[in-house]
């Protein structure tokens, strides 16, 4: 399937914003080599008319997770998929393999210069080899290269980068037992701009099992992983030193070594649960990951050192009652520490989801979490652990009968910790909308009042090279609206359209720092007077705001062959301070920001035999 595209996007040169076209072609490529083995493969593949992702601001220790949309990467992706830290209680996409890592946006754009509106950095090919045979054996191949991007200043943004990634299973017993192992590697060509910041080379080995007994009703799996990351010792010291492994924490005892050329780490899981049954299932999980376990070049891992225990008993009871068709009632326990045994976490959590007589859905939940003495060994960012307080967070949605042709839906959530001293409060509805087999739109609305009082603020050295670690009072508003609307004209002729708005704003206050205590007791004493009016007077806040819509008209006009006229656009703005205007007002100079437009043409033809 050869395609071409003509293009004209924004892009940024000099400080400025400028309109850059070019016309380029790739194509997709599909072989069946047996009956039962497919290799796909994509040149120079462009992915214009994929939907943006959603805007974000990230306060977090954590980095933020996207879902995959292209599609080259969304096919067959569950052949690849090797999560980490993943149970029946909790599981937040962390993985061996994620897939976003491949054509992501320039690594050292923000090293070297801003290049916001930034595109994706240009995969010269990739391919995929999926093999399914008939006594069980499934394998799969992936290889990736990405071009070097640079600027025109020949600095280097984005080394050319070579991505494998070998899966390969086998099931026993007609599936219900397998063992699998999975590989994969990352080969970057390093110059004088990257050697400092990014690694060389990046390898994760995996090796995993599942077995169900007794009648298929019960089964245990697990997995052992094992990584090693290459590269200058800049590079190694600065990832021993990032949010994933905070190696430089001064009560942490982590062998920090400024000198190593290479970090090499294991994770561990093992999973025992009841998984068949009319009312009673449960699962046991207990993981670890190593401190110096990494596998973020090509998979995502919101952080390394952490071992967790969860488990969750269900109860469902799937019979026709007096009020409802379907009921389930989930229990969950978890607790979390540091490889070397520091407690981060216990908590208790119930939620209930019934399907009523009418096809409604009504669930409902809560969490009560940091029971006993905890710690929150990432506030500081490489600070101390500081001692966390109880915490209690109920939360309520429901949904409409989605056979109607109008769905209402709507959610709230609720946090309280340290003596209503952190809170928040979240939510709002969404309505879908169906008509005459052919328009579907839905558009929701989402609002969330954010008050932490100990949000981190930053790290300050004074003249006596003294290291204040600081949090702040913080008090954020977030509002956003999300809209689609789609009409299938033909079989063959649709139109696909998608915006959000988002504004978050928040005002800091009353700047401290961690005292010598941070682990105390009652929370006044983790905390101490920072005397730098500096810093103290005026801390400032943000007003961030962003817009994210796509307009996608679709034509197969022959069969296979598609036309895709698109149009993207962005704006972002942010200021250093909230400012006092509604939520009108923010909006209205959300439109008077410079839009970042990106207008394609791309049509491919399917040439089959």
């Amino acid at each position: 399937m050869p395609y071409v595209v003509t293009k004209n996007a924004s892009t940024i040169r000099n400080n400025a914003f400028t309109q850059k076209s070019n016309l380029d072609a790739g194509g997709d490529f599909k072989y069946r080599i047996a009956p039962n083995v497919t290799l796909d493969a994509t040149i120079n593949p462009d992915f214009g008319q994929v939907e943006s992702d959603p805007s974000v601001l990230n306060l977090s220790a954590y980095e933020s997770f996207f879902d995959e949309r292209r599609p080259f990467f969304v096919a067959g992706r569950g052949l690849f998929r090797a999560d980490v830290n993943c149970s029946a209680v909790n599981c937040w996409g962390e993985s061996l393999y994620y897939s976003r890592r491949i054509g992501r946006t320039p690594e050292l754009a923000g090293v070297y210069g801003d290049t916001v509106p930034q595109q994706p950095v240009t995969i010269l090919g990739a391919g995929k080899l999926l093999a399914r045979f008939p006594k069980g054996t499934t394998v799969g191949v992936l290889e990736a290269a990405t071009q070097r991007e640079t600027n025109p200043g020949d600095t280097t943004y984005s080394p050319g980068t070579n991505y494998a990634v070998i899966r390969a299973t086998q099931d026993f017993r007609g599936g219900n037992s397998g063992i699998g192992t999975m590989l994969t590697a990352v080969n970057r060509r390093m110059d004088q701009w990257s050697s400092a910041y990014l690694a060389s080379q990046a390898y994760v080995g995996s090796l995993d099992f599942r077995h169900r007994f007794f009648k298929n009703a019960y089964e245990i799996s697990g997995n052992f992983d094992q990584s090693l990351v290459r590269g200058s010792t800049a590079m190694i010291s600065s990832l021993q030193n990032n949010g994933v492994h905070l190696f430089q924490r001064p009560d942490a005892n982590l062998p920090l070594d400024s000198t190593r050329t290479a970090l090499g780490g294991n994770a561990e899981e093992f999973r025992l649960g009841k998984i068949g049954g009319q009312h009673l299932m449960f699962e046991s999980a207990y993981s670890r990951r190593s401190p110096g376990f990494e596998a973020n070049d090509l998979g995502y891992l919101r952080r390394a050192d952490q071992v967790s225990w969860s488990t969750w008993a269900g109860f469902f009871d799937r019979q026709d009652r007096f009020f409802y068709h379907r009921f389930q009632l989930n229990n969950n326990w978890w607790q979390w520490w540091t490889a070397d045994g520091l407690p981060l976490e216990r908590a208790y959590n119930t939620n209930t989801h019934i399907t009523l007589k009418n096809y409604w859905g009504v669930h409902m939940g809560g969490t009560v979490g940091q029971l006993g003495k905890t710690y929150d060994d990432r506030q500081t960012r490489g600070g101390p652990a500081v001692r966390q307080d109880t915490y209690l967070a109920p939360w309520f949605f429901f949904n409409g009968d989605d056979r109607k042709a109008i769905v209402p839906y709507f959610n709230a959530n609720f946090f309280e910790s340290s003596d209503k001293r952190n809170w928040s409060v979240s939510g709002g509805p969404e309505l879908d909308f169906k008509a005459m087999g052919r328009f579907s739109s839905s558009i929701s609305a989402n609002r969330s009042h954010n008050v932490q009082d100990n949000q981190f603020y930053g790290q300050f050295t004074d003249a006596a090279n003294l290291r204040h670690y600081t949090i702040a009072h913080l008090d954020q508003t977030t509002t956003s609206v999300t809209a689609r609307l789609n009409y299938t004209f033909t079989p063959n002729l649709s139109l696909q359209t998608y915006a959000q708005p988002f504004v978050s704003k928040g005002t800091y206050s009353n700047v401290r720092q961690l005292s010598a205590n941070p682990r105390a007791d009652k929370y006044d004493d983790r905390y101490a007077p920072y005397n730098d009016p500096s810093v103290t007077s005026d801390p400032g806040g943000f007003n961030f705001k962003a817009l994210q819509s796509n307009v996608v008209l679709r034509w197969e006009y022959n069969p296979g062959s598609t036309l895709f006229v698109v149009w993207n656009q962005g704006r972002q703005g942010f200021n250093s301070i909230e400012g006092d205007q509604p939520f009108n007002g923010d909006m209205r100079d959300l439109f008077k920001l410079h839009p970042a437009n990106t207008f394609l043409i791309k049509a491919s033809y399917w040439l089959n035999r």
